[in-house]
């Protein structure tokens, strides 16, 4: 593994973070088109755009459930998105704890920094929890009746939030794809259980296998944190097997019928095989990410900060309209500059290794 001082590792986070955010704004514009209309309209609408094949970021055309921020021509920063906060979270949460972070901890900076109105499914329900049942807990101590885990107990606690919340963690653990999963799980457990959990983990354990190994011995490595049986692990195979097939979104989409689009599960799937499919080609990874449809910037998201990864530059025609401003909505952020979250990024694995 590169040794996190050397200049290779700094440019490798920053083509995480220049990845993670462009394929973020790739997809959100499109994400809630994709999931209250559903895919026949997604493609519709890039079709309408002249969007297809999906390689750069999408014109605006007024529609109702598309959004014009992040679109072509009009993105001049990175807009906010909860899939950034997260990011930008999980690395204040390191700065204070390191590899002593706890759950605890998760859910005192929650609490501290995360806007509840920025929050959605598991995690706007572990808030609730929190706000109901745990603010007096977190403020005086334990408090008889009422235990961390309640917050977990929710119907949303197998869908993508966890798994949007841990790329970091891996980014940071280069070729200790073991410890990142650990520090994900912590994260995960606040809101989430089972597949819930293990998508976070493995995300994150790949991110870290990818920056000492060779992509498909990094795979094997970050299965290796999944229990085998689960449906993570089944995702992950599923979304490898389909590596290279042009139609493997539809087979994807296929084969999660009828569940959310905002589950860990068809979303985990989708980021294997964008990702597998185009390791060479950032435009066509994050392009083919968000026109599988289901959870777009998520998806694009995850997959950009993956590549980015791999000791392969982010083609500048995705970086340029941002022009390293990221906008987010965490108390006292508003909004920061790439290379200041690269600095940071960088110390914070220095500390770790």
């Amino acid at each position: 593994m590169s040794h996190p001082l050397d200049e290779r590792y700094r440019a490798r986070i920053r083509s995480a973070w220049q990845g993670r955010i462009s394929g973020c704004q790739l997809g959100k514009p499109v994400e809630v088109l994709s999931m209250r209309e559903g895919h026949e309209a997604l493609t519709a609408y890039l079709d309408s755009v002249q969007a297809c094949p999906l390689r750069d970021y999408i014109a605006y055309r007024p529609r109702q459930h598309v959004q014009a921020g992040s679109c072509r021509g009009n993105l001049v920063r990175s807009e906010p998105d909860d899939d950034i906060n997260y990011t930008l979270l999980a690395l204040m949460l390191l700065e204070q704890y390191g590899a002593e972070l706890t759950t605890v901890d998760v859910a005192r900076t929650w609490l501290r920094y995360l806007p509840a109105a920025m929050t959605f499914t598991a995690e706007r329900a572990a808030y609730r929890t929190l706000l109901g049942r745990g603010a007096e807990w977190f403020a005086e101590g334990a408090r008889p009746g009422f235990e961390l885990s309640e917050c977990a107990d929710n119907p949303f606690n197998e869908w993508i939030g966890a798994q949007i919340r841990a790329d970091l963690y891996g980014w940071v653990c280069p070729g200790r794809p073991g410890l990142a999963a650990d520090l994900a799980r912590r994260d995960a457990e606040l809101s989430h259980r089972g597949d819930g959990v293990y998508g976070a983990m493995f995300v994150a354990a790949l991110g870290a296998a990818l920056q000492a190994q060779a992509p498909g011995a990094a795979l094997d490595s970050a299965l290796a944190v999944l229990p085998a049986g689960s449906g993570a692990a089944e995702a992950v195979r599923i979304g490898h097997a389909l590596a290279g097939d042009p139609l493997g979104g539809a087979a994807i989409r296929a084969r999660y019928a009828g569940m959310s689009p905002v589950h860990t599960l068809n979303n985990l799937a989708v980021v294997v095989w964008a990702l597998y499919s185009h390791l060479d080609d950032f435009s066509a990874a994050v392009g083919e990410a968000v026109m599988a449809g289901l959870d777009t910037d998520c998806s694009g998201a995850t997959v950009g900060g993956l590549w980015g990864l791999l000791d392969q530059p982010i083609p500048e025609h995705w970086t340029r309209p941002w022009q390293g401003r990221v906008a987010v909505t965490l108390a006292g952020c508003d909004e920061l500059a790439l290379d200041d979250l690269v600095r940071r990024t960088v110390t914070v694995a220095e500390r770790l290794a």
